[in-house]
């Protein structure tokens, strides 16, 4: 009786000991968690640009505007 629990204890070691192992080399997950961080960061350097462009592009609007010349009324 006690070869057969500690034969059925060692079978289910082995596949537990499989399983992990399988899961520690699957790379599968690690790929998708690098495409997420690499898109993230290509998701905010975008914003960091964007945001410097609409800046000038306030600057050079109120440039313009104060640039034009108001008609004299009545004339």
């Amino acid at each position: 009786m006690f070869f057969l629990q500690r034969a059925f204890t060692f079978s289910r070691d082995l596949m537990m000991k499989n399983k992990l192992l399988t899961f520690w080399q699957d790379e599968e997950g690690a790929t998708a968690i690098e495409y997420g961080l690499i898109a993230g960061l290509i998701s905010v350097a975008i914003l960091l640009t964007l945001t410097s462009v609409g800046d000038k592009l306030v600057l050079i609007f109120q440039a313009i505007s104060a640039a034009l010349v108001v008609p004299a009324a009545g004339g």
